[in-house]
């Protein structure tokens, strides 16, 4: 789950990190208001779950309030990378000595954290790797000891810190790693990390969250679905919504199957044969009816959708229940796209009678029900 900034900089002072003052606006007259009140110059950056911000102009800066509203009426409505601009970050202007990044992530391979600091701040850090890799200093934190204070003063001297300005810059350290930790982040990174006259000030915020872990972190599960913009297609959005692991593909046959392994399975069957499918949609193990249904549902709205292939595995899925959906949901929807259903094991013969009885077609061999999802989607095979 990917925050916005200005969410990030919430957590941030939470933790106890030092941010410039800001607030964050979605009118050019609030972003006036703001101004007026903080007295100072600001910039004014666009919020979305996106990097590239500056670069495509979602960045601007003003002195007054006058500036600051004409700055927003600009930015407000914009489109950056196909995502449309409707939250506004208004934040004090600072006076930056240097710029630095700083970040923690979690190593997958070693299975520990990583915290990754570099001299080089405001450029992406896949950059700095690439180009100039000895730039960064990378410190391997032991999950059994967690980072400890001189750890930090360590990543603090390899940037060249010392005395106050190491010890201001291994507690910005320390207090990032720790929110890392507790807010289950797979990222948090500031870039860049504002060196002022006296300390340092995170000047820009992110924070990814780890979705498995949102049951620690109630107050953030209501804003999951916002999150995946910029990540996912509008169907993808959709169907996320109505709690459905689904992805969207280039073809005209929907494919419907109980577990990840099967339902790629099913994709592969239906390529061999000649066809191409809409989309991957895996309805996991133990569906109800009403799931099912929802499924079928979903795929068969696809105007793109040409033959549906159902393809179920009947374990803790029961087939008859795998009927029972599909009938439901070509009923309420009134459609007569072809369907065709594979499908073995709890309740398999309930199940094809019920299906036998709607004039729905089932066969027991995956590649034979492909070959039949194909050529009624209008293939060869």
């Amino acid at each position: 789950m990917k925050l916005l900034e200005y969410e990030a900089k919430e957590y941030f002072k939470q933790f106890g990190i030092p941010t410039p003052m800001g607030n964050m606006v979605t009118t050019p007259e609030d972003a006036a208001k703001y101004v007026e009140s903080l007295g100072k110059p600001v910039v004014i950056k666009v919020q979305l779950p996106v990097g590239g911000r500056g670069k495509a102009g979602g960045v601007k800066f003003a002195d007054t309030s006058e500036e600051a509203k004409e700055a927003a009426k600009q930015l407000l409505g914009m489109t950056i990378k196909d995502l449309k601009v409707e939250k506004l970050y208004v934040e004090e202007k600072v006076g930056i000595v240097n710029e630095i990044y700083l970040g923690v992530t979690i190593d997958r391979n070693r299975k520990q954290h990583v915290v990754l600091a570099s001299s080089e701040g405001g450029m992406e850090i896949e950059e700095v790797a690439a180009k100039t890799p000895e730039k960064i200093v990378r410190f391997y934190v032991d999950p059994l000891t967690g980072l400890r204070s001189y750890h930090a003063n360590y990543i603090a001297s390899k940037l060249g810190y010392r005395g106050g300005m190491m010890r201001k810059f291994s507690s910005f350290v320390t207090k990032l790693y720790t929110l890392a930790v507790e807010m289950d982040a797979e990222l948090t990174e500031i870039n860049p990390l504002a060196e002022v006259a006296d300390g340092f000030l995170a000047a820009d915020a992110r924070l990814n969250i780890d979705n498995n872990a949102l049951f620690r972190h109630k107050e953030l599960q209501e804003r999951l679905l916002d999150s995946y913009q910029g990540e996912l297609t509008e169907r993808e959005m959709e169907a996320r919504a109505e709690d459905l692991t689904y992805v969207e593909l280039d073809g005209d046959i929907g494919i419907i199957g109980n577990g990840a392994g099967l339902t790629m399975a099913t994709l592969d069957s239906v390529m061999i044969h000649g066809g191409k499918a809409a989309n991957f949609l895996d309805l996991g193990g133990g569906a109800t009816p009403e799931r099912i249904g929802k499924a079928v549902k979903f795929v068969l709205r696809d105007e793109r959708t040409k033959s549906l292939f159902v393809n179920v595995l009947g374990g803790i899925t029961r087939c008859d229940y795998t009927a029972e959906g599909i009938v439901a949901a070509r009923e309420e929807l009134g459609l007569r796209k072809p369907i065709v259903v594979r499908m073995m094991g709890t309740k398999e013969e309930e199940g094809k009678a019920i299906l036998k009885k709607n004039d729905i077609d089932t066969l027991d061999s995956m590649e034979e029900a492909a070959e039949k999802a194909v050529k009624l989607a209008g293939g060869d095979a």
